[in-house]
């Protein structure tokens, strides 16, 4: 009779393998944390997650908390993030620091990454929560001020060259531009990109500070005013957990779907990204009209939340 029961099984696993290939994978589940920020975060949130489940690997839900600092329902809102493979956080108090995430809300994302979860911190994310030491640690570099952490730039022989506490400026920006991205370390995510190409309406941020420990830097871009080269995307290890933060990403407040978003350059590494936080594996193929050094590559169609 087992023997029978085994037959019938390997049987049926032959006929789903032979009319469907190889068995279907779990997606990946993945959690926007948003809420409250300077952007337009109800779009991005959007945008994100329609990129995302368009690929096929993922499924995402949304946590969106309170966006006052006395809101009775602060006490209501509990993100699972142990249920998720990755975790976006799409929020910050860069307008109102006041605002802050319940002090066990903040242990469990820690926890949640030291023991091995995967954390995306998405574009102005790395503005939010300078008080919270774990968050400064997760992200390794953030939008803070000169007394808040070290520097980093890219030496033109892509060297790491610190800028110490205290010295130079505090997080800034210049105008929006068309920026060639360098890769500088090779990475899973990065895996057969070309060493040059262009993404379209970036903010290229200076002097992004914090602890920096166990950083890695994977790109970097040159601010055209002063020929100082600059880091674009970073991973950093936190106990077991991964970390990608990056300032592509932007989403202004009375935009929709723009270039920077609509960029196939950027869509590929929030895919490869977001896959590499969840399993450190890469799956998502480089598609054929990836952006190069002198062309930039855009996805034709619109989307919009109503």
């Amino acid at each position: 009779m087992k023997k029978y029961h085994i037959f019938v099984c390997l049987f049926s696993l032959w006929i789903f393998t032979s009319v469907h290939g190889q068995p279907t994978s779990k997606k990946i589940d993945v959690l926007i944390v948003d809420g409250f920020s300077n952007h337009d975060w109800e779009q991005t949130t959007f945008v994100v997650k329609t990129i995302l489940e368009k690929s096929e690997l993922f499924n995402v839900s949304v946590s969106t908390s309170p966006a006052e600092p006395e809101d009775k329902n602060w006490k209501h809102w509990k993100p699972k993030f142990k249920k998720f493979d990755v975790v976006i956080i799409n929020c910050n108090n860069i307008n109102n620091k006041e605002i802050k995430w319940p002090k066990k809300i903040e242990k469990h994302l820690e926890h949640y990454v030291s023991t091995g979860g995967g954390l995306y911190i998405l574009h102005s994310a790395n503005n939010a929560f300078p008080h919270w030491k774990g968050y400064n640690l997760m992200i390794g570099l953030g939008w803070r001020q000169p007394n808040q952490g070290i520097a980093l730039q890219v030496t033109n022989d892509e060297k790491i060259k610190e800028i110490p506490l205290g010295e130079g400026k505090a997080t800034y920006h210049g105008p929006r531009n068309d920026v060639i991205i360098y890769k500088l370390n090779n990475h899973l995510i990065n895996r057969d990109l070309p060493k040059k190409w262009k993404t379209p309406d970036m903010e290229l941020y200076k002097y992004a500070r914090g602890p920096a420990k166990n950083l890695t830097v994977l790109s970097y871009a040159k601010d055209d005013i002063t020929n100082i080269n600059w880091p674009v995307e970073w991973v950093v290890s936190y106990g077991n957990g991964r970390v990608y933060n990056s300032s592509m990403g932007h989403l202004w407040k009375g935009q929709t779907y723009p270039m920077s978003y609509r960029c196939i350059g950027f869509q590929t590494i929030l895919i490869r990204a977001t896959e590499w936080l969840a399993s450190e594996s890469v799956t998502y193929k480089i598609p054929e009209n990836f952006p190069t050094e002198f062309n930039i590559s855009l996805v034709n169609e619109q989307i919009s939340k109503k």
